[in-house]
């Protein structure tokens, strides 16, 4: 581990202890949130958690505790985030930020209960045995983002010229990256008879550095993966399309609400809102091998006309008529 990681987990821990030792003595439960990302452009996602907990009866500092983890981005600081939760003995580890946040609580701990939001196949990954009997200390909610990148290109498919090219952003610390996710979005091209090129990135340097080179890659548009740092970076995809002019289609409607051209998927704040109930369900006796893994059966389409004007787009009547929602 990195001196500074080292520095930020012991800081973290003397301030954290305290209060965690003071909830147990209170008799109030502490609950472990270990997220990829970083805190300041998730805080909706935060929000839609506590209100899960809300249903359930559970209001932060009234009768549950919660401990933060954020990596920052940072893949090889979560095993050493979840063994500290592990250590502070917390009732529930909440991982609701993708595979990698998953697969470091579950190395950390067989018994201490494991509610994940992922965007892929939960069976697939190896995270539990089936959907409707999970087994063993996981359960939680997928949001199926590989499923959907197919229909998520043919809707950006209707928005440019049949010649343009499109580029899809990856994060490259994603299940996505994998060949069969890159395989699949090929074929899903191949069937729309588009032009595709898999653009893999990993920081927000590599994302400016993308973009500032998509004319010479000669990229017309845009097809953006889900991932938690991606979410962490909505804002600069957002201004750094608009400075390159580029249509981009993103997960979900958070992002077009601050200015992206389209989403469509799962509203991600509801998916957090369900972590939310399922760590409350458990505090309240139920087990995690019994509880059903999530799947969404709710898809938005959002379109933002604002934004469609200042690129220069007509969107088709055809493709408003399907939206959800327009932002005008």
């Amino acid at each position: 581990m990195k001196r500074r990681d080292v520095i930020t987990l012991l800081g973290g821990a003397a301030l954290a202890w305290p209060h965690v030792a003071r909830a147990q003595q209170a008799g109030r439960p502490v609950i472990g949130y270990l997220f990829r990302g970083s805190p300041g452009p998730t805080t909706n996602f935060v929000a839609a958690f506590r209100n899960g907990l809300k249903e359930t009866g559970y209001v932060e500092g009234r009768n549950v505790a919660i401990e933060y983890r954020f990596a920052e981005g940072q893949i090889d600081r979560l095993p050493a985030l979840a063994a500290d939760l592990v250590r502070r003995q917390v009732a529930v580890i909440a991982t609701p930020g993708g595979t990698a946040t998953v697969l470091a609580a579950k190395a950390a701990t067989s018994t201490i209960p494991i509610v994940f939001e992922v965007g892929t196949d939960p069976v697939e990954d190896g995270l539990v045995a089936s959907f409707n009997r999970p087994g063993g200390n996981l359960t939680g909610v997928t949001a199926i983002n590989g499923e959907l990148s197919g229909k998520r290109l043919g809707l950006l498919s209707e928005l440019v010229p049949k010649d343009a090219r499109i580029g899809v952003f990856i994060d490259a610390n994603s299940p996505f990256a994998s060949n069969k996710s890159i395989v699949e979005i090929q074929a899903a091209a191949a069937a729309l008879e588009r032009q595709i090129e898999v653009l893999l990135v990993g920081t927000i340097r590599d994302v400016e550095a993308t973009f500032a080179n998509l004319a010479q890659k000669r990229i017309d548009a845009l097809l953006i993966y889900a991932s938690p740092v991606m979410a962490g970076f909505r804002a600069e995809l957002v201004m750094l399309a608009a400075r390159h002019a580029v249509p981009a289609m993103y997960w979900d409607r958070t992002v077009a609400e601050v200015g992206g051209l389209m989403s469509y998927g799962t509203n991600g704040d509801d998916q957090f809102r369900q972590v939310g109930v399922y760590v409350g369900r458990i505090l309240n006796g139920e087990e995690a091998a019994d509880l059903p893994i999530l799947r969404p059966t709710k898809f938005e389409l959002v379109i933002n006309l604002k934004t469609a004007k200042a690129l220069g787009l007509e969107v088709p009547a055809t493709l408003i008529a399907r939206a959800d929602e327009v932002i005008e």
